[in-house]
């Protein structure tokens, strides 16, 4: 009896040991958004990914779509002719990504994965098969990447099995934050208006506090006087609109344009918050400047002179 021997696919490398897969982080946004978008009846989503091989033979994963399919215990069929319309669409554009393999939602290899697993191989050699758990089913969302190894004796193929190949998440760090963020468990909800309102007041008021404390400070002599600091707040200040408490209270109980106001009103606060976290590198240097008043529904805060010099 001949002794069985092994034929590992591979891109252009000598085992699988030195094959390696990078994927950017365009392609799992991508597959999580044809996700949510699933038909009713779909379990998951299968789709193209497209790329290159570097020099080094690791598979460069960087853009993919979805397939539509239908599928059922012992069978997949997928829509090729979408399929190739796609591909040809997304070369039109950068020619130079190519097919590199597919993918499918789920935590790993599933039933039916070898079946598109040969149409993709007949697509393009040695593709590589990702897969994304977007159920989250083990408290994260696991991303794994697969070649296929023919199981042979001899001549003869007995089967293909999936390996597991070492696979790289390639992102920077602005995209590192946003996937972290997809990751952790969903908001039972998103805040209304009025919560959202509620949230940006409570910060404002709190950078305010952080102004009275610093204004303190100026008139007792504990912190210098800035001028540029001064006539940064001056135009800060002034760009907020001039409205009293019983105007305000009015307008809000007032159904008719109490959300437009309180959107409007919602949109200069947070401007303004961002205009002065943005202007100070540090919270206890905000705002110090003179006869302003900043109204905000039934609170007034005063900033009073500061400078013992005209400040031009």
């Amino acid at each position: 009896m001949a002794a069985s021997e092994h034929t590992v696919l591979q891109f252009n490398a000598p085992s699988t040991k030195s094959l390696t897969a990078k994927v950017h982080p365009l392609v799992i946004f991508n597959i999580c958004d044809c996700y949510v978008r699933r038909p009713d009846q779909a379990e998951r989503v299968i789709g193209t990914l497209l790329g290159s091989v570097l020099p080094d033979g690791t598979v460069d994963i960087r853009n993919s779509y979805a397939v539509p399919h239908t599928e059922s215990s012992d069978q997949v069929a997928l829509d090729i002719e979408y399929h190739h319309n796609m591909l040809a669409s997304h070369q039109k554009v950068n020619p130079k990504e190519v097919i590199v393999g597919w993918y499918s939602t789920g935590l790993g290899v599933t039933g039916g994965s070898a079946l598109i697993h040969d149409f993709y191989s007949r697509e393009v050699p040695n593709p590589v098969h990702l897969t994304v758990d977007t159920g989250f089913r083990n408290g994260e969302g696991n991303i794994k990447a697969y070649i296929s190894v023919n199981l042979a004796l001899g001549d003869r193929q007995l089967a293909a099995q999936f390996q597991e190949i070492p696979l790289d998440l390639r992102m920077v760090e602005a995209e590192r934050v946003g996937f972290e963020i997809l990751k952790t468990t969903a908001v039972d909800k998103l805040p209304n208006d009025l919560e959202g309102m509620e949230v940006t007041m409570e910060r404002l008021l709190t950078l305010i506090d952080d102004v009275y404390k610093h204004v303190d400070d100026v008139v007792e002599g504990r912190v210098a006087a800035d001028n540029s600091i001064g006539r940064f707040i001056a135009d800060t200040v002034a760009s907020l609109p001039k409205l009293s408490p019983p105007a305000f209270d009015k307008l809000v109980n007032d159904r008719s344009v109490a959300g437009t106001i309180l959107v409007k009103h919602g949109q200069d606060t947070t401007r303004l918050s961002r205009k002065v976290e943005h202007g100070c590198s540090d919270p206890v240097k905000l705002l110090h400047l003179a006869d302003k008043f900043v109204l905000l529904g039934n609170h007034s805060f005063g900033l009073w002179p500061l400078f013992s010099e005209k400040v031009v």
